[in-house]
């Protein structure tokens, strides 16, 4: 998986979420996609044993992945040998289209309530997925649910939040679609397979490697928002510096186990893991 560098200037625009006090919360987050936000009905191709294809749910495919090519099994009344040629074409650049038409049909994960939350709040938050897709293609879907208010998500609430930091950053008004297109350019989106079949190989690296890109760039943005608090703070007030806190969640335990191990003994470690296997979410 490459990297690219990210560079913050102070002529970006700059969104982040609120406390009550209009003062920037320093709250990120950061998703994996399937059955963590959302229950996708994307299916996985696999090979049975008369030389049919089936597919597979993401749900079940995190407690199979690593049974699949080493041996047979019954999966819904059917012997699987192994992958079908091409198996993961609904996750790829080829897929991208089908991927526009499933977010649409499906149903809210664990960790939904998290995402609206971050999207209500104008908050800062990355997509880190094995999915193999355009990046613009999974903004493409999150704007979709933006537009359509689904399930919660409110583009009023949305817009009020970003005007209510352009206040704060002391920056032109743009229209409403004009703000939330200029939200999700600062969001920050990782499908660790596209251009690159070492993402798909290892993905749990490859998830690392997203994160380490996405922390870099969240404490080069909480440092302008401490500059800019810093700026704008009353004369008399105590002015404390704020440290980012990013929130990740993924409902793979081996996804967020390698990331916690990952993280966990670094200097001033930022990153909280959650793990939502099962359905429920739980600090990990």
């Amino acid at each position: 998986m490459k990297i690219s560098p990210i560079f913050v200037s102070m002529n970006k625009i700059i969104i982040e979420g609120f406390k009550e006090t209009n003062t920037p919360d320093m709250k990120y987050y950061a998703f994996d996609w399937d059955d963590n936000i959302v229950h996708m009905p994307t299916k996985i191709i696999l090979k049975t044993s008369e030389g049919e294809e089936i597919g597979m749910s993401t749900d079940d495919f995190a407690n199979y992945r690593h049974e699949i090519g080493k041996g047979e099994f019954d999966y819904n009344g059917k012997t699987v040998v192994g992958y079908a040629e091409n198996p993961f074409r609904n996750f790829r650049v080829e897929g991208d289209e089908q991927f526009l038409k499933d977010v649409t049909k499906a149903k809210v994960g664990p960790a939904f309530e998290d995402f609206k939350e971050s999207i209500n709040n104008g908050s800062i938050f990355s997509i880190i997925t094995a999915r193999g897709h355009n990046p613009n293609t999974l903004k493409k879907g999150v704007l979709k649910y933006i537009n359509s208010n689904f399930q919660g998500i409110s583009k009023k609430e949305l817009v009020k939040n970003l005007r209510k930091f352009r206040t704060f950053a002391d920056e032109n008004d743009l229209t409403d679609d004009e703000l939330v297109q200029s939200y999700l350019e600062l969001c920050r989106f990782y499908p660790v397979s596209f251009g690159d079949d070492k993402g798909a190989e290892n993905p749990e690296l490859a998830k690392v490697m997203a994160m380490d890109e996405f922390v870099s760039y969240i404490r080069g943005m909480a440092a302008l928002l401490n500059k800019k608090a810093y700026i704008k703070k009353d004369i008399g007030n105590k002015f404390s510096p704020k440290l980012p806190k990013i929130g990740f969640s993924d409902d793979d335990l081996r996804n967020v186990e390698i990331m916690k191990k990952h993280f966990e003994d670094k200097p001033d470690n930022i990153v909280q893991t959650y793990s939502t296997s099962g359905g429920v979410k739980k600090k990990y």
